[in-house]
């Protein structure tokens, strides 16, 4: 039986609503608080750590998980504001049975989700999932009465996993005699005051853009997902990059000193080949190896085939990407959209990691972002979405495959093209690379017709 509460990313929706209405939500801490119970990492009562990002709807969802986790018996410890990563981190690295991060990540604020970590770092697998929605569900159907605890965050947590950030650089460097100028926008968001502190201490000159989150602004016209005002900001002020997060901080979006944005496939680009160089980057069969997903621009792949660095490509989605990466015995891999994993230091996409790791190329290489990404030649690409009615295989809808078929002999080597349903909504998606947006557009607007007239 499928999940229907747990989706890739946790249990996420509109605060105050199911499932994450007060009771759904007690019921998920009763039922989380029992699975804890069962695997406690030390003798005595379990522990659970958790965390939340800046949403208004926080510290009633923190609160009344705090409360039922404590019905259980279980010790909740309280990190307050801080990453998804960094629970993520703690939760591995301390005495927990579990994490648990209360966010919706790059959400409106009226959103917010309930992320779960097992005590390896991960998120839970599905079929504990599954059992824990079996256990909400029941607690449900019998009636459940909500409560809430008050909570006080321990400040201790968010030292330990800023100084595991610092860790991070060779001898937990600091910066050259010139300090980098660093532009940092944290979305109003759970890296507001982390971020600008990891910073500062490393001894770099930062410039902190919306850091004062009032409950409703987290990633309002800021963040991973507007980086424009940032670009702008590098250029003016003369930095030598720019670092936008998300509302979790789980992604990052980078910016070079010429106002360049710098996606996740171009962080990959950099890292990789900075792996590759020192002899880290080989997988369980011993090629070098870097995971994508099918998103990522075809400049990747033509910079991989390059360095003779192999490219696997997965489904859209971190979690599969951590999956093949675990597979495979990859050490990097990641998302367009700025989810990198680093798995020699994380188990999860860290944004203010991958910040770091971009800082540790400009310094040891005595080169400016712009620099280490020149070879990058980003393919025009388009993303399109057309309504349909029904998801049959596209391979056998005879018009729709035809369209496809024709546009991939058109393209040849010179272009790529992923047609595929959306898991969440009654949609087909089109994404094409060419070796012009005329073209692409063209393309696409013949197999959106296409889908539109025997699917629409």
């Amino acid at each position: 039986m499928a999940r229907q509460l747990f989706g890739t990313d946790g249990i996420r929706g509109v605060a105050g609503e199911y499932p994450l209405d007060r009771a759904s939500v007690y019921a998920a801490g009763l039922a989380l608080g029992r699975w804890a119970g069962r695997h406690g990492v030390e003798s005595g009562a379990a522990q659970v750590l958790i965390g939340m990002d800046t949403r208004e709807s926080g510290p009633w969802i923190t609160g009344c998980l705090a409360a039922a986790l404590s019905e259980c018996g279980v010790t909740v410890r309280y990190a307050g504001l801080i990453t998804t990563p960094g629970v993520a981190y703690l939760t591995r690295t301390g005495p927990f049975a579990a994490g648990i991060m209360v966010s919706a990540s790059h959400n409106p604020y009226q959103d917010n989700g309930i992320k779960v970590f097992g005590h390896t770092g991960y998120k839970l697998p599905d079929e504990v999932e599954h059992s824990i929605e079996e256990t909400i569900f029941e607690l449900l159907a019998a009636g459940v009465t909500p409560s809430e605890r008050v909570l006080e965050a321990e400040q201790a947590l968010d030292e330990e996993y800023l100084a595991h950030l610092c860790a991070t650089l060779p001898g937990g460097a600091r910066m050259p005699d010139r300090p980098l100028r660093i532009v940092l926008d944290c979305g109003h968001g759970a890296a507001a005051h982390l971020a600008p502190a990891l910073f500062r201490r490393l001894g770099a000159e930062v410039d902190a853009r919306n850091v004062t989150p009032d409950g409703r602004n987290i990633n309002l016209d800021c963040g991973a997902l507007h980086v424009d005002q940032l670009s702008r900001l590098v250029r003016e002020t003369g930095a030598d990059a720019g670092f936008a997060f998300d509302g979790d901080a789980d992604r990052c979006i980078a910016v070079a000193p010429s106002g360049r944005i710098i996606d996740g496939d171009m962080m990959l680009m950099v890292c990789g080949r900075r792996l590759r160089d020192a002899g880290r980057l080989a997988a369980t069969d011993g090629a070098p190896a870097v995971v994508a997903t099918i998103m990522s621009n075809l400049g990747l792949e033509r910079v991989c085939a390059r360095e003779g660095i192999r490219l696997v490509r997965t489904p859209v989605g971190d979690k599969y990407v951590l999956e093949e990466m675990i597979r495979l015995g990859a050490i990097i891999g990641g998302e367009q959209s700025g989810h990198v994993i680093f798995r020699d230091f994380a188990t999860t996409g860290d944004g203010m990691l991958s910040a770091l790791r971009l800082v540790d190329a400009v310094i040891s290489s005595e080169r400016t972002l712009d620099e280490l990404t020149a070879d990058f030649v980003s393919f025009p690409q388009t993303l399109k979405k057309v309504k349909v009615r029904s998801k049959p295989p596209l391979e056998e809808v005879p018009p729709v495959h035809a369209e496809i078929a024709r546009t991939e002999r058109e393209l040849g080597e010179d272009g790529r093209i992923v047609v595929r349903y959306s898991g969440t909504e009654p949609v087909a998606r089109v994404m094409i690379e060419g070796p012009s947006q005329e073209v692409i557009e063209t393309h696409a607007e013949r197999i959106i017709q296409a889908i539109h007239q025997a699917l629409g």
